[in-house]
């Protein structure tokens, strides 16, 4: 027998990596400080910005985040609980609950280990608040749920 769910374990191994690996890169090149240590790729438009966040997307509840860790985790647990119990037969819906328990992991991870997560990804062109790889994984995992929801599935036909 093969591995239930293939694709959802390589999308999570691959982003929760990638999440880390760059996590991990930013902490040892950068400077923690105020202003924030920044450096531009595409000047005015896209930046590496060094900056830590309590809170969840936004900033929302960094005065009071400490459930956001358990969140993480609990989420975590339960993809891996469906993904071990559950045969999921369509590419896209594995792929988008791997991305996300990726995701989920990543930034349970960094708030269990540190009482933070590392953001750098910093799109100054929209003025949009500074993210990292796992808050990407989760987003792209959402597409994909998305796509699965309304694509026609050789398995589930109407």
């Amino acid at each position: 027998m093969g591995l239930r769910n293939r694709f959802l374990w390589l999308a999570a191994i691959i982003g929760l990596s990638l999440d880390q690996l760059t996590k991990a890169w930013v902490a040892r090149n950068f400077e923690l400080t105020v202003p924030p240590d920044s450096i531009p790729l595409w000047p005015g438009v896209f930046h590496f910005t060094y900056v830590t966040n309590t809170g969840a997307a936004f900033s929302l509840f960094s005065d009071n985040g400490e459930w956001l860790k358990w969140l993480s985790m609990a989420v975590s647990l339960g993809l891996i609980g469906m993904a071990l119990t559950t045969p999921l037969r369509d590419r896209w819906e594995q792929v988008g609950y791997g991305l996300i328990l990726s995701g989920a992991l990543g930034n349970g991870i960094d708030r269990l280990v540190a009482g933070e997560v590392i953001d750098f990804l910093d799109f100054r062109l929209i003025r949009f608040p500074i993210f990292n790889i796992a808050d990407v994984c989760i987003n792209i995992g959402i597409i994909c749920l998305l796509i699965a929801s309304v694509k026609p599935s050789r398995y589930h036909r109407l």
